[in-house]
């Protein structure tokens, strides 16, 4: 079976958006070694899972990437493009994104569906709600937390209940980022 991984940017107090959403504390800047761990993690996968509502601000930055060659980012872009995305959803009947089909039936039985196809692993990149879901279902395998060098006051969380994890690893970006690399304990 394989693996579902989240990736997901978090603040040091816990948060991994504003109250409203709000992304701008996040720290864009990655140094070669951070962009090597963010390729080498897309590479390990080739599927990836997302809730409706991050998919469209999702969608929307990679797709304008992917129209400049130019861009930096444009490699990194293009991976986005092409690996194949599940976004989960109540209220779509079709899907307007390139390379993504839709997952409308109740959440366990869908992801166990795709964890069960043969292939590498699966990357998780959120949003809140969606993640929450996941976890409080026992779906996600391993978490890498992208923690920001931040605190804000208040915002959303994916922990909602007392979730148990095991530090398998952590390392230290020149941005100031750290990634905690967890497993659930069961």
């Amino acid at each position: 079976m394989r693996k579902l991984i989240l990736q997901m940017q978090i603040t040091v107090n816990g948060f991994v958006a504003g109250p409203n959403g709000e992304l701008d504390w996040m720290i864009m800047a990655r140094d070669s070694k951070s962009k090597d761990f963010m390729n080498e993690l897309i590479d390990s996968s080739d599927c990836i899972l997302m809730g409706r509502k991050m998919t469209e601000g999702f969608m929307s930055y990679w797709l304008k990437v992917v129209e400049n060659p130019e861009d930096p980012q444009y490699a990194f872009a293009r991976k986005m493009m092409d690996t194949p995305k599940v976004v989960f959803t109540k209220t779509l009947d079709k899907s307007e994104w390139p390379n993504t089909v839709l997952a409308k039936g109740e959440l366990a039985a869908e992801v166990n569906v795709v964890k069960n196809m043969p292939g590498k692993d699966i990357l998780v990149y959120g949003g809140a709600g969606f993640v929450s879901s996941l976890l409080q279902e026992g779906l996600i395998d391993e978490l890498y937390l992208l923690v920001n060098p931040v605190a804000i006051g208040s915002g959303m969380t994916i922990f909602k209940e007392r979730t148990n994890l095991k530090l398998m690893s952590t390392t230290q970006y020149e941005s100031g980022k750290a990634v905690l690399h967890y497993k659930p304990v069961r």
